[in-house]
């Protein structure tokens, strides 16, 4: 469903983004993860048709990117970082009205604003919504045609945890109808807990490509902590791989006196920086 090889962009003449490649197929929720400037939402642009004078290959339901027409959008929906709606328009007008750009038969109206708890508020005006509700409506505008691919750049930036919640469940659902759903983020507990593949992107690189587990275990958990009673709660760790040399441990164990015990797995956080050696801010 999407095919991209060897694509590079630049702004200027200095290189922007340099030998990006990879696929994703249908079902799969694929995430492009790095700080800000890094190039996740120049790279989502020009899989959406926005940015066309890319070298490479960029292909997208079978098109290439740069040769792209209206029926392009027929199967594609982008929810953008800022919310591009009509703010004198209540949200039921936007919706309606965004409905009536495409060929294919909408989704219920209702329905949606329904999933996103915007139904009471549907007949406001959008100049009078908050940023979380403007968000909400934004990310359902992107449904509203009932797209194969959606193109998500950070869809729960802003959210409560109730609505982030809401949010992730409904992308959940759209992946299990077989859709593509590339997301852009730097959240990295959405990325764990949404994503099918990661891609880390840093100065406009891919500098790593695999599944969250894979990325974290790859690792794997580095240290055992654990509590034991001795004049009061005390605690102590060794690494995992020396846990049956560990004296203390042992001896605790022996004696029955441990209070709790965990291992330290790393995040996916912890991979990024040790992958490449910057922070996502």
């Amino acid at each position: 469903m999407i095919y991209v090889k060897d694509l590079s962009f630049s702004y200027t003449k200095k290189p922007f983004l340099e030998n990006i490649s990879f696929n994703v197929e249908r079902g799969e929720i694929f995430g492009f993860l790095g700080p800000s400037g890094a190039g996740k939402t120049t790279l989502q642009k020009i899989l959406t048709g926005q940015i066309l004078n890319y070298n490479g290959t960029a292909v997208v339901n079978g098109t290439e990117v740069k040769n792209r027409n209206n029926s392009f959008y027929e199967h594609i929906g982008v929810d953008f970082e800022f919310p591009s709606l009509y703010e004198k328009l209540t949200a039921r007008q936007n919706l309606e009205f965004f409905a009536s750009l495409y060929s294919k038969k909408p989704k219920q109206i209702d329905q949606l604003l329904r999933s996103v708890h915007l139904y009471n508020d549907s007949d406001k005006k959008v100049s009078d919504y908050s940023k979380g509700m403007k968000s909400r409506l934004d990310f359902i505008k992107a449904l509203i045609h009932d797209p194969d691919i959606l193109f998500l750049d950070e869809p729960t930036s802003g959210l409560d945890p109730s609505n982030s919640y809401d949010m992730k469940k409904i992308i959940k659902t759209e992946r299990s109808k077989g859709k593509i759903i590339v997301l852009t983020t730097h959240n990295m507990q959405d990325a764990t807990e949404l994503c099918d593949r990661v891609a880390f992107i840093v100065d406009g690189g891919i500098t790593a490509l695999d599944t969250p587990h894979n990325l974290i275990m790859a690792k794997r958990a580095r240290k055992l902590r654990y509590t034991y009673c001795e004049n009061g709660e005390k605690s102590g760790e060794c690494l995992l791989s020396a846990s049956s040399s560990d004296v203390m441990l042992k001896k605790l164990m022996q004696e029955n006196r441990l209070l709790s015990i965990h291992s330290s797995e790393p995040t996916l956080n912890d991979i990024f920086i040790e992958v490449t050696g910057r922070s996502l801010t």
